[in-house]
Protein backbone atom coordinates (compact mmCIF):
# COMPACT_ATOMS: atom_id res chain seq x y z
CA UNK A 1 0.00 0.00 0.00
CA UNK A 2 1.69 3.23 -1.41
CA UNK A 3 1.41 5.63 1.41
CA UNK A 4 1.72 9.15 -0.22
CA UNK A 5 -1.23 7.38 -2.32
CA UNK A 6 -2.95 7.09 1.32
CA UNK A 7 -2.23 10.51 2.14
CA UNK A 8 -3.46 12.04 -0.52
CA UNK A 9 -7.00 10.04 -0.01
CA UNK A 10 -6.77 11.05 3.48
CA UNK A 11 -6.58 14.52 2.53
CA UNK A 12 -9.69 13.98 -0.11
CA UNK A 13 -11.74 12.55 2.56
CA UNK A 14 -11.51 15.90 4.61
CA UNK A 15 -9.52 13.44 7.28
CA UNK A 16 -6.36 14.16 9.36
CA UNK A 17 -3.19 11.89 9.96
CA UNK A 18 0.62 12.36 10.62
CA UNK A 19 3.65 11.37 9.10
CA UNK A 20 6.82 9.59 10.84
CA UNK A 21 9.92 9.57 9.20
CA UNK A 22 13.46 8.60 10.54
CA UNK A 23 15.36 11.18 9.66
CA UNK A 24 18.86 10.35 11.56
CA UNK A 25 20.58 7.12 12.36
CA UNK A 26 23.46 6.02 14.26
CA UNK A 27 24.38 2.88 14.87
CA UNK A 28 22.08 -0.33 14.38
CA UNK A 29 18.21 0.22 14.42
CA UNK A 30 15.39 -1.98 13.45
CA UNK A 31 14.73 0.28 9.98
CA UNK A 32 16.75 2.31 8.07
CA UNK A 33 16.80 5.83 7.59
CA UNK A 34 14.11 7.89 5.53
CA UNK A 35 11.29 4.84 6.65
CA UNK A 36 7.72 6.09 7.10
CA UNK A 37 4.48 5.55 9.11
CA UNK A 38 1.28 7.24 8.52
CA UNK A 39 -0.80 7.26 11.53
CA UNK A 40 -4.40 8.09 10.30
CA UNK A 41 -7.19 9.95 12.66
CA UNK A 42 -8.82 6.93 13.45
CA UNK A 43 -5.69 5.29 14.51
CA UNK A 44 -4.78 3.11 12.15
CA UNK A 45 -1.08 3.00 10.36
CA UNK A 46 0.59 2.39 7.23
CA UNK A 47 3.88 1.36 6.79
CA UNK A 48 6.46 0.71 9.76
CA UNK A 49 9.50 2.55 11.12
CA UNK A 50 10.59 -0.54 12.85
CA UNK A 51 7.70 -1.86 15.39
CA UNK A 52 8.34 -2.39 18.86
CA UNK A 53 8.53 0.31 21.75
CA UNK A 54 9.57 3.05 19.58
CA UNK A 55 6.60 2.52 17.32
CA UNK A 56 3.80 2.78 19.89
CA UNK A 57 6.03 5.99 21.12
CA UNK A 58 5.51 7.45 17.89
CA UNK A 59 2.04 6.62 16.73
CA UNK A 60 0.91 8.31 20.18
CA UNK A 61 3.25 11.83 19.38
CA UNK A 62 1.24 11.43 16.25
CA UNK A 63 -2.13 11.70 17.44
CA UNK A 64 -0.79 14.67 19.44
CA UNK A 65 0.76 16.42 16.31
CA UNK A 66 -1.95 16.13 14.32
CA UNK A 67 -4.21 17.89 17.20
CA UNK A 68 -1.89 20.66 17.90
CA UNK A 69 -1.07 20.85 14.08
CA UNK A 70 2.75 21.10 15.01
CA UNK A 71 5.07 19.08 13.87
CA UNK A 72 7.75 17.50 16.15
CA UNK A 73 10.99 15.68 16.57
CA UNK A 74 11.86 12.61 18.37
CA UNK A 75 14.88 11.26 19.81
CA UNK A 76 15.53 7.88 20.80
CA UNK A 77 18.98 6.01 22.38
CA UNK A 78 17.93 2.86 22.21
CA UNK A 79 21.34 1.94 24.01
CA UNK A 80 20.23 3.88 26.92
CA UNK A 81 17.09 3.42 27.19
CA UNK A 82 15.84 -0.06 29.07
CA UNK A 83 12.07 -0.22 27.52
CA UNK A 84 13.63 -0.75 24.29
CA UNK A 85 15.58 -3.45 24.90
CA UNK A 86 14.09 -6.16 22.95
CA UNK A 87 16.79 -8.70 23.20
CA UNK A 88 17.97 -7.80 19.48
CA UNK A 89 21.41 -6.56 18.70
CA UNK A 90 20.06 -3.22 17.75
CA UNK A 91 21.20 -0.66 19.86
CA UNK A 92 22.16 2.96 17.68
CA UNK A 93 20.03 6.10 18.10
CA UNK A 94 17.36 7.72 15.78
CA UNK A 95 15.82 10.78 15.07
CA UNK A 96 12.14 10.26 13.95
CA UNK A 97 10.40 13.75 12.74
CA UNK A 98 6.57 13.53 12.87
CA UNK A 99 4.28 15.91 11.12
CA UNK A 100 0.79 16.75 10.46
CA UNK A 101 -1.15 15.52 7.34
CA UNK A 102 -3.96 18.65 7.49
CA UNK A 103 -7.45 18.08 4.69
CA UNK A 104 -7.58 21.14 2.54
CA UNK A 105 -8.90 24.38 4.46
CA UNK A 106 -11.86 25.08 2.53
CA UNK A 107 -13.76 28.54 2.84
CA UNK A 108 -16.92 28.92 1.96
CA UNK A 109 -18.04 32.60 1.16
CA UNK A 110 -22.06 33.43 1.00
CA UNK A 111 -21.90 36.73 -0.73
CA UNK A 112 -20.59 37.37 -4.31
CA UNK A 113 -20.34 41.31 -3.94
CA UNK A 114 -17.27 43.60 -3.30
CA UNK A 115 -16.49 41.93 0.30
CA UNK A 116 -16.72 38.47 -1.33
CA UNK A 117 -15.06 38.87 -4.63
CA UNK A 118 -12.04 40.62 -2.36
CA UNK A 119 -12.18 38.25 0.09
CA UNK A 120 -12.25 35.26 -2.76
CA UNK A 121 -8.56 37.01 -3.50
CA UNK A 122 -7.11 36.92 -0.35
CA UNK A 123 -7.89 33.73 0.89
CA UNK A 124 -7.22 31.70 -1.80
CA UNK A 125 -3.63 33.36 -1.93
CA UNK A 126 -3.42 32.26 1.77
CA UNK A 127 -4.17 28.75 0.93
CA UNK A 128 -7.93 28.26 1.48
CA UNK A 129 -9.72 26.68 -0.91
CA UNK A 130 -12.46 29.07 -1.56
CA UNK A 131 -16.21 28.33 -2.60
CA UNK A 132 -18.54 31.16 -3.64
CA UNK A 133 -21.95 31.41 -3.78
CA UNK A 134 -24.49 33.77 -4.75
CA UNK A 135 -27.97 33.88 -5.59
CA UNK A 136 -27.12 36.35 -8.70
CA UNK A 137 -26.39 34.73 -11.35
CA UNK A 138 -24.70 37.96 -12.60
CA UNK A 139 -21.77 37.91 -9.71
CA UNK A 140 -21.38 34.39 -9.26
CA UNK A 141 -19.46 33.47 -12.35
CA UNK A 142 -16.07 31.94 -12.52
CA UNK A 143 -14.61 34.97 -15.00
CA UNK A 144 -15.59 37.11 -12.44
CA UNK A 145 -13.61 34.97 -9.40
CA UNK A 146 -11.08 32.98 -10.96
CA UNK A 147 -9.39 32.37 -7.88
CA UNK A 148 -12.39 30.14 -6.31
CA UNK A 149 -11.87 26.77 -6.21
CA UNK A 150 -15.98 26.33 -7.19
CA UNK A 151 -18.14 29.15 -7.87
CA UNK A 152 -22.52 28.22 -7.21
CA UNK A 153 -25.09 30.47 -8.97
CA UNK A 154 -27.72 29.06 -6.64
CA UNK A 155 -30.36 29.91 -4.27
CA UNK A 156 -28.95 30.12 -0.39
CA UNK A 157 -31.51 27.11 0.63
CA UNK A 158 -30.30 25.41 -2.86
CA UNK A 159 -27.04 25.99 -1.43
CA UNK A 160 -27.50 24.78 1.93
CA UNK A 161 -28.29 21.28 0.64
CA UNK A 162 -25.92 21.11 -1.33
CA UNK A 163 -22.60 22.19 0.57
CA UNK A 164 -21.97 19.75 3.27
CA UNK A 165 -18.86 21.38 6.04
CA UNK A 166 -16.32 19.85 7.69
CA UNK A 167 -14.48 19.89 10.65
CA UNK A 168 -12.12 22.16 8.69
CA UNK A 169 -14.03 24.11 6.88
CA UNK A 170 -14.69 27.70 7.29
CA UNK A 171 -17.85 30.34 6.91
CA UNK A 172 -17.94 33.74 5.92
CA UNK A 173 -21.31 34.85 5.70
CA UNK A 174 -21.72 38.34 3.49
CA UNK A 175 -24.36 38.30 1.73
CA UNK A 176 -26.07 41.43 0.40
CA UNK A 177 -29.22 41.68 2.67
CA UNK A 178 -29.78 40.89 6.87
CA UNK A 179 -32.36 38.23 5.77
CA UNK A 180 -30.08 35.99 4.06
CA UNK A 181 -27.35 36.90 6.84
CA UNK A 182 -30.02 35.65 9.18
CA UNK A 183 -30.75 32.64 6.97
CA UNK A 184 -27.25 31.60 6.45
CA UNK A 185 -26.47 31.94 9.86
CA UNK A 186 -29.39 29.53 11.02
CA UNK A 187 -27.64 26.69 9.04
CA UNK A 188 -23.88 27.50 9.55
CA UNK A 189 -23.93 27.20 13.50
CA UNK A 190 -25.71 23.91 13.16
CA UNK A 191 -22.77 22.84 10.71
CA UNK A 192 -19.02 21.08 12.30
CA UNK A 193 -17.65 24.10 10.80
CA UNK A 194 -13.95 25.34 12.16
CA UNK A 195 -15.23 29.11 12.04
CA UNK A 196 -18.08 31.33 10.96
CA UNK A 197 -17.96 34.81 10.49
CA UNK A 198 -20.63 36.84 9.03
CA UNK A 199 -20.46 40.55 8.67
CA UNK A 200 -22.68 43.42 10.19
CA UNK A 201 -22.43 45.76 13.26
CA UNK A 202 -23.07 44.30 16.91
CA UNK A 203 -26.63 45.31 16.58
CA UNK A 204 -27.09 43.94 14.16
CA UNK A 205 -25.36 40.65 15.19
CA UNK A 206 -27.44 40.75 18.94
CA UNK A 207 -30.71 41.42 17.02
CA UNK A 208 -30.10 38.32 14.56
CA UNK A 209 -28.98 36.31 17.17
CA UNK A 210 -32.45 36.96 19.91
CA UNK A 211 -34.35 36.15 17.03
CA UNK A 212 -32.60 32.96 15.96
CA UNK A 213 -32.61 31.48 20.09
CA UNK A 214 -36.66 33.08 19.85
CA UNK A 215 -36.79 30.05 16.86
CA UNK A 216 -35.11 27.32 19.33
CA UNK A 217 -31.72 27.36 18.65
CA UNK A 218 -29.62 26.65 21.85
CA UNK A 219 -27.81 29.41 22.74
CA UNK A 220 -24.50 28.21 23.40
CA UNK A 221 -24.39 27.90 19.14
CA UNK A 222 -23.68 31.79 18.58
CA UNK A 223 -20.33 31.68 21.55
CA UNK A 224 -18.25 31.18 18.65
CA UNK A 225 -19.70 33.16 15.73
CA UNK A 226 -17.40 35.82 14.82
CA UNK A 227 -19.14 38.79 14.11
CA UNK A 228 -18.48 41.58 13.65
CA UNK A 229 -16.46 39.77 10.87
CA UNK A 230 -12.24 40.42 11.09
CA UNK A 231 -9.63 41.65 12.77
CA UNK A 232 -9.74 45.45 13.95
CA UNK A 233 -7.25 46.98 12.07
CA UNK A 234 -8.94 49.97 11.03
CA UNK A 235 -10.25 48.52 7.92
CA UNK A 236 -12.66 50.93 5.68
CA UNK A 237 -12.72 49.97 2.23
CA UNK A 238 -13.47 46.15 0.93
CA UNK A 239 -9.94 45.65 0.21
CA UNK A 240 -8.97 46.18 3.43
CA UNK A 241 -11.90 44.47 4.97
CA UNK A 242 -11.06 41.35 3.27
CA UNK A 243 -7.13 41.43 4.31
CA UNK A 244 -8.76 42.28 8.22
CA UNK A 245 -10.86 38.92 7.50
CA UNK A 246 -8.61 36.43 5.95
CA UNK A 247 -6.32 37.71 8.79
CA UNK A 248 -8.93 35.71 11.12
CA UNK A 249 -8.87 33.32 9.32
CA UNK A 250 -5.55 32.13 9.49
CA UNK A 251 -5.81 33.09 13.32
CA UNK A 252 -8.10 30.53 13.43
CA UNK A 253 -6.39 28.02 11.35
CA UNK A 254 -3.32 28.41 12.88
CA UNK A 255 -4.69 28.08 16.50
CA UNK A 256 -3.70 31.23 17.49
CA UNK A 257 -4.84 31.23 21.36
CA UNK A 258 -5.47 34.80 22.70
CA UNK A 259 -7.72 37.42 22.41
CA UNK A 260 -7.90 39.41 19.25
CA UNK A 261 -9.55 42.57 18.17
CA UNK A 262 -12.74 42.17 16.16
CA UNK A 263 -13.63 44.83 13.49
CA UNK A 264 -15.69 47.69 14.53
CA UNK A 265 -15.93 49.59 11.29
CA UNK A 266 -19.87 48.57 11.07
CA UNK A 267 -20.50 50.50 14.14
CA UNK A 268 -19.80 53.77 11.09
CA UNK A 269 -21.01 51.68 7.97
CA UNK A 270 -23.58 49.48 8.75
CA UNK A 271 -23.70 47.97 5.14
CA UNK A 272 -21.03 47.83 1.94
CA UNK A 273 -23.44 49.47 -1.50
CA UNK A 274 -23.90 47.02 -3.97
CA UNK A 275 -23.45 47.86 -7.75
CA UNK A 276 -24.03 45.54 -10.58
CA UNK A 277 -20.71 43.80 -12.08
CA UNK A 278 -19.37 44.99 -15.04
CA UNK A 279 -19.35 42.98 -17.99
Amino acid sequence: MDIYEQIVELRRAGRRGAVATIVNVRGSIPSFKTAKMLVRDDGSIVGTIGGGCVEADVWQAAREVMESEKPRTLKFDLNQDPKYDTGLVCGGTLEVFVEPVLPPAILYVFGAGHVGFNLCQTAANAGFDVTVTDDRSSYATKERFPAAHEVHALDFEEAMQKLDPNESSYIVIVTRGHRDDMRMLRWAVQTPARYVGMIGSKRKTVTIFKELQQEGLPAHLFDCVHAPIGLDIGAITPEEIAVSITAELIAKRRKVERDLPHMSWFHRRERESEVEPKS
